[in-house]
């Protein structure tokens, strides 16, 4: 899903935000940090904003229906997080930035990234 279809002129708002939801994706490579980290790298690097810190990685929880694996960046402009839900492979993506990005460039990147089959 993403919130915000188009860019407005940088002048008029103070940040976008984008929420992007994810399905079907590759369950390996979405639970491995290691790939996580370097997502948001390339990320970082397409949409040239700056990583703040290391990108922190955590998986939680024992029982399925709980478990996820969750990953938050700063960034020189706001911040890119994101969590998988291990039960139905899904990713949800979300993005803030007062710098200018467009929200479908962030999704098809990541829907590429992720092996997603499709998106809401």
């Amino acid at each position: 899903m993403i919130e915000q279809e188009h860019v407005p002129d940088q002048k008029s708002v103070w940040g976008i935000a984008s929420a992007i939801d994810i399905y079907d994706c590759h369950p390996e490579t979405t639970r491995a940090p290691k790939a996580t980290r370097r997502f948001v790298a390339e990320l970082c690097d397409l949409i040239e904003m700056e990583r703040l810190g290391e990108t922190q990685v955590v998986h939680f929880g024992g029982d399925e229906k709980e478990a996820d694996c969750s990953m938050a960046q700063r960034i020189e402009t706001a911040r890119i997080s994101k969590h998988f839900a291990n039960l139905t492979n899904a990713v949800y993506l979300d993005l803030f930035s007062c710098k200018s990005c467009p929200p479908e460039t962030v999704k098809h990147v990541a829907q590429d990234f992720w092996a997603a089959v499709k998106t809401a």
